[in-house]
């Protein structure tokens, strides 16, 4: 494994490293404005949701690291603190890309990429009409990190008015994750596509308390079949199944045909068992695949 201490790296050197590994980043398109009324609209990736209550995402404009200068959304909210949030989507993020130009100050960004100024309701900046959610923010604090080329400043937007096209909503009112298409931002010119064939559900472990890999039999837990996500949904579970319960599911054909054809043979028994329940838990059926591993 390569191992290596950032203070020997050039900040550059650094970013790229940290850029590769650290994603995929949402992005904040975020259009702020200054004392002036000029408008700017720019897209960072060093952004997140850090509290619900009170709603705040943070946002980092970082000082360039070319020659150590700030960019016009962090003086924008040093003199106006306030922001709108522009969440992108697949069908807006070449434009979005292009209005990360570095234009020169007082040029408006929304006019150069070719989006539509939305009027906001509760805040000067206008919002991104093209986006799929707008969220009005007050600017609560902002942290600067530090003062040499590549520090960050943490802006802390309070969210005050959300705004969501309903096309993207489920029949529930909810935002559906496949119909948002969402992307994000990786290393150097990369970007994913958040898409209904790369989505996937986990089970949240706060539903229960789970048993914890630890108590997975060792026969299990040292598996060369099953993989640590298996192990992670075997160890969700709060119990074992009961023994009349693998009993009764050894009427399973699949399963009967593996006990059967390997009467008198441990070691193909164990590995065409796990087989078994590792596409069981491919397929989510934790409970019918703890019923295999035990039987």
């Amino acid at each position: 494994m390569l191992s290596i201490d950032p203070a020997n790296l050039s900040t550059v050197e650094l970013q790229t490293y940290m850029q590769y590994a650290i994603a995929p980043r949402p992005i904040c398109f975020v259009s702020t404005m200054d004392k002036d009324g000029n408008v700017n609209l720019s897209p960072f990736s060093f952004f997140n949701m850090f509290s619900t209550n009170p709603p705040v995402c943070v946002f980092s404009p970082a000082r360039r690291v070319r020659d150590n200068t700030t960019k016009h959304s962090l003086e924008n909210v040093l003199e106006v603190p306030e922001c709108v949030i522009n969440i992108v989507n697949y069908d807006m993020v070449r434009q979005t890309s292009l209005a990360s130009v570095e234009y020169p100050k007082g040029v408006n960004e929304f006019i150069k990429a070719g989006f539509t100024q939305l009027k906001s309701e509760l805040v000067k900046p206008p919002r991104v009409a093209e986006s799929p959610v707008q969220m009005e923010c007050i600017v609560k604090q902002v942290i600067p990190l530090g003062d040499n080329a590549g520090a960050g400043n943490l802006v802390l937007a309070e969210i005050k008015r959300i705004h969501i096209r309903e096309e993207i909503l489920d029949d529930q009112g909810k935002i559906d994750q496949v119909k948002i298409d969402l992307v994000a931002r990786l290393g150097g010119d990369w970007y994913c596509r958040v898409t209904a064939d790369n989505l996937f559900q986990v089970e949240k472990p706060v539903r229960t308390v789970g048993i914890g890999v630890d108590s997975i039999p060792s026969a299990i837990r040292n598996s060369d079949i099953l993989t640590g996500n298996n192990l992670g949904q075997l160890g969700n579970v709060e119990q074992l199944p009961a023994d009349e319960e693998i009993t009764q599911f050894q009427s399973d054909r699949e399963l009967k045909e593996i006990l059967d054809a390997t009467i008198g043979d441990n070691i193909n028994r164990e590995r065409e068992l796990h087989q078994y329940a590792r596409k069981l838990l491919n397929q989510g059926k934790v409970a019918e695949a703890w019923k295999v591993l035990l039987s």
